[in-house]
């Protein structure tokens, strides 16, 4: 696939300078968003830098997402997903699957990434996924939640590991709470009591994966 390349605009009034990018089939943007000055193009085209990509698949780290709402959290926890190197995401109950527009429009590709299922009952998946002697970390805060940061594990190559991520309202279903391995959370430092699930589902992701690794 070739990567687009872009031009930086600038306005042109001094009391505004917006500014920001567009790709070149873009040739001239005509008024500044904000004050409607002219906008110019400033420095020289540049592609979308990548990193390197040297990280590796994690054949045996998975997502189970119970229950969630948000196409475009979902769209996002497959990017994240691709990035990690995870290699299935289990959608269950009512969480959008990589058919939905939403969800490929925030996913950017990463559908066609990463394996998927879909799943009627996640508390059905989960035991059987255990049945097959898979390694379910649950991410919910809970009285007797180990902080991830405080958390240490290690998984062979022949089992697989599994972190659950819940609905964006009322969690994971506590049945499924139940059969979890482990559960960990993320700290709060601030005033509110958890992250968007998308979010916490990135942090906790990359820290469990690169740990493991």
């Amino acid at each position: 696939m070739v990567e687009p390349l872009f031009q930086i605009f600038e306005c042109s009034n001094e009391n505004c300078r917006l500014r920001m990018p567009s790709d070149l089939s873009v040739k001239k943007l005509f008024n500044c968003p904000f004050c409607s000055s002219e906008m110019q193009p400033v420095g020289s085209p540049f592609g979308n830098y990548h990193p390197a990509r040297n990280a590796g698949n994690h054949n045996n780290f998975s997502l189970l997402l119970d229950n969630l709402r948000s196409t475009e959290n979902v769209g996002s926890i497959f990017r994240s997903a691709d990035g990690a190197g995870v290699s299935h995401i289990y959608c269950c109950g009512t969480t959008p699957t990589a058919k939905h527009p939403k969800v490929k429009k925030a996913s950017l590709g990463a559908e066609l990434t990463v394996s998927t299922s879909y799943h009627h009952n996640s508390l059905v998946l989960a035991a059987e996924l255990r049945a097959a002697h898979a390694l379910i970390i649950a991410l919910e805060s809970t009285p007797e939640s180990t902080s991830l940061f405080d958390f240490a594990f290690s998984s062979n190559s022949q089992q697989e590991t599994i972190l659950v991520i819940g609905n964006e309202i009322s969690g994971i279903d506590p049945q499924l709470l139940s059969l979890a391995d482990h559960v960990v959370h993320l700290p709060m430092a601030g005033k509110k009591t958890s992250l968007n699930a998308a979010v916490a589902a990135g942090i906790a992701l990359y820290h469990l994966v690169f740990q493991n690794k």
